[in-house]
């Protein structure tokens, strides 16, 4: 394992739920794992007049109470900041030097923005303003967290923004699918495994199919996600990042400039939907009222914070092509959704039937394509169906399951996504993070789909009862074929198996 340099980390935003529910328990299972560097400290910072004290208290809360947390916890520092003005944060700047020479600490800083969009283009400035954006002897990173953008234009925007401040190589768009284990693992299965990358194109692959489903709803947050969407929350964002581990060409290494060198080719190789033709490709719902397990469950539209006649869409299903040598022709389709059935993410790659069905019979399922399932969360793993005989007489053909749990490997810690991705961050590896160029291609591709939902009001929002996969004008999606309807069970499979 590399040895980490010893630095700095400095989270704006440090009296949020971001940071209590995942940011300081990753760093402190890398503590527990001897991860971090010798020499480290973390300086929460935020508008709540807290003290040291005061914030290490806090995050008691949310900490196991176990040998161990007392000494994670004098690393845990707080500076109460405002961002009106670049003297906001000369409070700051004195703390980190103070902390930096009574720690004997090298003065390498890592600021993670855990704060509103709204601060993401005057946070970099006042750091810039004094003096905190660079350095001749020490490295500087600046994590920002989604939303990157709310278009195409506001993205660009950023981007410039950001770039006034930070060179692209200091800046880490943090996106927290893929710092799961088993989205980085699709660049294993495909590129170390003679027996499926040679599969990995369109003359064998019918369809590729990527859920990401959610069985809650707005929780709470309604008045934010009416103004953002499935579309903007979910799609723009992980399922494309997802898309892009799924198509992309090999790498010639494995660093960051080459796998985000051949995601961006992905990107830039989207067949546009145009705004005429986006009800043909793009299905949007929203759930209603239902019971689930006999219990009543209320519609978007009358959750709290949400406009009684919201348009805002609570699942999307796209279907789109890759215009490239690997994947012509074949079309990729994508859903995700809340109060869907269970919470699951998986990519389906559907290979072709065989050329002559030999054993087609009446009782027989082997014209089931075969699937590979890789399952991202939960029960992690990867499956395969495959057609095998029916013990007996005659040729009866069923499909069986092959799978590999990550859970079978009881030796191994199978590390969560942001203790991977603020490891990577803090070692200088950008490979799991979006680059700017990234970002903006993403969003040139969605950004016809919003215009079009805008601009024209006749393009439905179909209705879904909650607890259902969503609108039944989504299966009309898939010619002759149907989406998988997964399971919290990797192996369960079927529209009927227990949720």
């Amino acid at each position: 394992m590399k040895q980490t340099e010893n630095q700095i980390l400095i989270i704006f935003g440090a009296s949020g739920d971001l940071t209590k529910r995942k940011l300081i328990p990753a760093l402190y299972v890398l503590f527990k794992q001897n991860l971090l560097p010798k020499k480290f400290a973390v300086v929460g910072a935020s508008r709540s007049p807290l003290t040291d004290e005061t914030f290490r208290t806090k995050v008691d809360e949310f900490l196991p109470k176990e040998e161990g947390v007392e000494s994670f916890k004098k690393m845990l520092f707080y500076q109460p900041v405002l961002t009106n003005t670049a003297d906001d944060l000369i409070p700051l700047k004195n703390r980190l030097k103070y902390i930096s020479n009574d720690l004997n600490i090298d003065k390498n800083f890592v600021f993670y923005l855990s704060t509103p969009p709204s601060l993401y283009e005057v946070i970099p400035r006042l750091l810039w303003e004094n003096k905190l954006s660079k350095s001749s002897k020490y490295f500087r990173r600046l994590i920002v967290e989604k939303p990157f953008g709310t278009d195409l234009e506001s993205a660009k925007k950023l981007n410039i923004n950001l770039l006034n401040y930070f060179k692209e190589d200091m800046i880490y768009r943090i996106d927290h699918y893929l710092g799961k284990e088993t989205v980085q693992n699709m660049l294993v299965t495909r590129f170390s495994n003679g027996i499926f990358e040679p599969l990995w194109n369109r003359n064998y692959i019918e369809r590729v199919e990527i859920t990401s489903a959610e069985s809650l709803g707005v929780e709470g947050r309604g008045g934010y996600y009416d103004q953002s969407g499935a579309m903007r929350d979910m799609l723009q964002n992980h399922l494309l990042q997802l898309v892009s581990f799924v198509a992309m060409e090999p790498p010639t290494v494995i660093n960051a400039t080459a796998i985000r060198n051949e995601t961006i080719k992905v990107f830039q190789s989207l067949r546009p939907i145009p705004e005429n033709m986006v009800s043909k490709y793009v299905i949007r719902g929203q759930y209603t009222e239902s019971k689930i397990r006999n219990n009543k469950v209320v519609g978007y539209r009358e959750e709290p914070g949400v406009d009684e006649f919201s348009r805002t869409e609570t699942f999307v299903a796209l279907k789109f092509f890759i215009d490239n040598w690997r994947w012509a022709g074949v079309p990729f389709y994508i859903r995700t959704g809340k109060k869907l059935p269970t919470r699951v993410t998986e990519v389906v790659i559907h290979f072709k039937s065989v050329p002559h069905h030999l054993f087609d019979s009446a009782n027989s399922s082997s014209t089931n394509n075969n699937q590979l399932i890789i399952r991202i969360h939960p029960d992690e793993g990867i499956l395969v169906k495959f057609g095998m005989k029916t013990p007996g007489a005659g040729f009866e053909v069923q499909t069986v399951n092959m799978d590999f749990h990550y859970s079978d490997l009881t030796d191994t810690t199978v590390s969560a996504a942001y203790e991977r991705l603020l490891l990577d961050c803090m070692q200088g590896d950008a490979t799991l993070y979006a680059r700017g160029d990234a970002v903006e291609e993403a969003w040139g591709f969605v950004q016809p789909i919003i215009d079009a939902w805008q601009n024209n009001p006749e393009i439905p929002v179909y209705g879904y009862p909650a607890g259902t996969w969503g609108p039944e004008e989504a299966s009309k999606l898939i010619a002759n074929a149907e989406w998988r309807f997964p399971c919290k069970n990797l192996t369960d499979d079927g529209l009927y198996c227990e949720l």
